[in-house]
Formats: structure tokens, sequence, C-alpha cells
């Protein structure tokens, strides 16, 4: 049965969709059979991964019930993919029925067998389909820039998680606060560090031993189509996500 694991931050701009398709393409990569959900109406995920966004049907028709699952996935080099757009945008409004909660989980039961990991990315926001994520997961991986605001957010995340705990899902656990965006020779990247390592210790958690190091090509691979692992398997930022898919992969899928 897969292990599902959420990349989540409710700020923009902060690694998300840079850390899930890497480790949807990573775990593949080695071997594992991997789905990534994307959560997010951006539709990047999907976008990074190789997909036309726009066409065919997407997660918005599974949680509406109209489609099931298998038929909304969709196969790519880098892995299968529940795929995204704009429509899901309206989520918060439409999603009205009791336990609208555990749509995701309730929906994704039908193929969690088929899969080793299951990887969801999430939109920049804490709502209907946040929680879904959530309570369908495991674990979380929660990223962030090394900057002061980015530990401001982390606050109501936190509050977000134990309210998920308390009523949905008492087992969902935090991987790891994963630092973006890191400069070891910064002063500021060295107290973010401390700071991170503090929040990560009330989510009962930690920080993840590597840090993912600033590169254009992280920028530069969604314009291609693409993920950094991908575009530039050998850069720097693609060589530290390397390390954080080793440790979800652990000693089952290794490089």
């Amino acid at each position: 049965m897969a292990q599902i694991i959420t990349v989540t931050n409710q700020k923009g701009g902060v690694g998300k969709t840079t850390t899930a398709s890497a480790l949807v393409c990573g775990l593949h990569q080695r071997g594992a059979r991997v789905l990534g959900v994307d959560l997010d109406p951006q539709g990047n995920l999907g976008f990074t991964l190789g997909l036309d966004i726009g066409e065919g049907y997407t997660i918005y028709d599974v949680l509406k019930g109209t489609q099931p699952v298998e038929n909304v996935i969709v196969s790519t080099e880098y892995g299968d993919i529940l795929p995204s757009d704009i429509m899901l945008s309206a989520a918060e409004v439409e999603f009205t029925a009791p336990r609208r909660e555990f749509l995701l989980d309730q929906y994704l039961s039908a193929v969690r067998n088929r899969y080793d990991f299951i990887i969801i990315d999430t939109p920049p926001s804490l709502n209907v389909l946040t929680v879904n994520a959530y309570v369908a997961s495991d674990a979380l991986i929660v990223p962030m820039e090394a900057e002061i605001l980015s530990l401001v957010g982390i606050t109501q995340l936190q509050e977000t998680i134990e309210t998920v705990r308390d009523t949905f899902n008492p087992h969902l656990k935090v991987l790891g606060i994963l630092l973006n965006k890191f400069n070891p020779r910064l002063t500021l990247s060295k107290e973010v560090l401390e700071l991170a390592a503090e929040v990560a210790d009330q989510l009962q958690s930690r920080v993840f031993d590597v840090k993912i190091r600033r590169g254009v090509d992280v920028a530069m691979a969604p314009a291609h189509g693409q993920n950094v692992l991908t575009y530039r398997p050998h850069s720097k930022p693609a060589m530290d996500l390397e390390a954080v898919v080793d440790v979800v992969a652990g000693e089952r899928f290794p490089r």
C-alpha cells in the first residue's frame, strides 16, 4: 500500500511544486510505482512532468464524483499523474457535503494498492483542498524559504496540522521542514535554520539535514515543461533534491 506524502505550505513561491515534482520523478527513476496528485488549480505539477494542461479529465472530475479515478490518471515517462486545472478553484464553494474533508481519501483508496508512493502537491492556501490532502496523507513535507517571513506562515500551518490530527487523522506526521534557497554563508540563513528547528520541534518533527541551494535551473525548468531533475540533473538544486528523495525512498529504492 502506498505511502501518501503531501508537500505543503500556504505561502506561495517556497518550492512546493519543485519538491513534489522532484519526488515523483526521482522515485520513479528508482523503480518505485509513483502517483503524483495535483491539488493546485494552477496545474503546475502536471506541467513540470510533461502534461498538456487543459486537456482531458482532472482531479476536479474525480472529487465531483463524475469520473472514476482510474479514468483520470495519466501515465508519463516520469510517473503517473492526477492532473488539475483552474476548475478546481471552485472547490471551496462547491464541496459542501458532510465529510467533505474525506473526499480525496475516499477516491485515492481505490488505487492506493497500485503504488508505492503517492505525492500530493497543494495550493498556496489553507482551504478544503489542503485539508483533504492532510486527511488522506501519512506524512507532510513543509518547504520554506530561508527567510523570516516564511516562518510567520508556519505558525498558521502548525495550527491546521494540529486540528487535522485532533479531528480527522491522528496518525498524520511531519517528515520535516525543507529549507529552500539556502545559503550557509549568510547570517540570515543560519538564523532561520535555528528558528525553523524550534518550529519543527513543536511539530514533533525536524529540519531536513539537506538544504536546497539557490540555482537558476529551478526557475528555468518549468519554462521547458520539465522538473529540475530532468532539466539539469547535475545542478546544485537537483543534487540537493535527490538527497531528499533518498530520505523518502529509504532502503527500498536506492539510487
